[in-house]
């Protein structure tokens, strides 16, 4: 159940239009607040921010299932399907997250704090999905060997010229530098989350 390569293209497709908003809210929101202000107003309103946080909430929570399936035998947590499953849940999830966190900002990046909440939100979405893509190009390619030296037929794993991969050092080295940035903002974002949450009931 491991989405293509093609699958893939397709949800990075999606997470870019969805990311659209953000570039053209300080157009469109202004419109919106001249012309349509009760509309505005709940948009930017207490009830909907709790309503569709609360949502962006759970699918934060959901996407935790994978760590808890990879990490179940030794938390002694018992979740049920196969790593590659809960690995596809993930990657949909995860572009759904996108889409639900830009009907909570209604495509505003807000001031200060907010904003840099944000870019660590896009930087954990976006470090995966690229790592993903590309790790899923490589092994679904033809090729046995990746570099900029053009393949020979000599070539042989024990035989590869500087800079010149087989798929499965190549997808390790990715892996590594990918999954690595992505934990990494993973971990911060999660602390923000907290804090985020907090100065939400704060402020209220």
């Amino acid at each position: 159940m491991k989405p293509r390569f093609s699958t893939l293209i397709l949800l990075t497709v999606v997470t870019a239009l969805l990311l659209l908003p953000f570039v053209f809210s300080g157009l469109y929101m202004s419109q919106l607040q001249s012309k349509a202000f009760g509309l505005h107003e709940i948009l930017r309103g207490n009830w909907y921010k709790q309503i569709t946080g609360f949502v962006s909430l759970a699918f934060v929570l959901s996407e935790i299932g994978l760590t808890l399936r990879k990490r179940g035998r030794k938390w002694k947590i018992k979740l049920p399907g196969s790593i590659l499953i809960w690995r596809s849940i993930h990657i949909f999830v995860g572009v759904g997250l996108v889409g639900i966190v830009m009907v909570h900002t209604v495509g505003t990046t807000g001031v200060n704090y907010n904003t840099a909440f944000l870019w660590v939100f896009w930087g954990t979405a976006i470090s995966a999905l690229v790592g993903v893509v590309a790790e899923t190009g490589v092994l679904e390619s033809p090729r046995k060997y990746f570099g900029w030296v053009p393949a020979t037929p000599d070539m042989t794993p024990q035989k590869l010229p500087f800079g010149v991969f087989s798929k499965g050092p190549l997808i390790r080295n990715m892996r590594a530098l990918w999954l690595s940035t992505h934990i990494f903002l993973t971990c911060i974002f999660f602390v923000m989350l907290g804090f985020h949450i907090f100065l939400a009931y704060f402020y209220h």
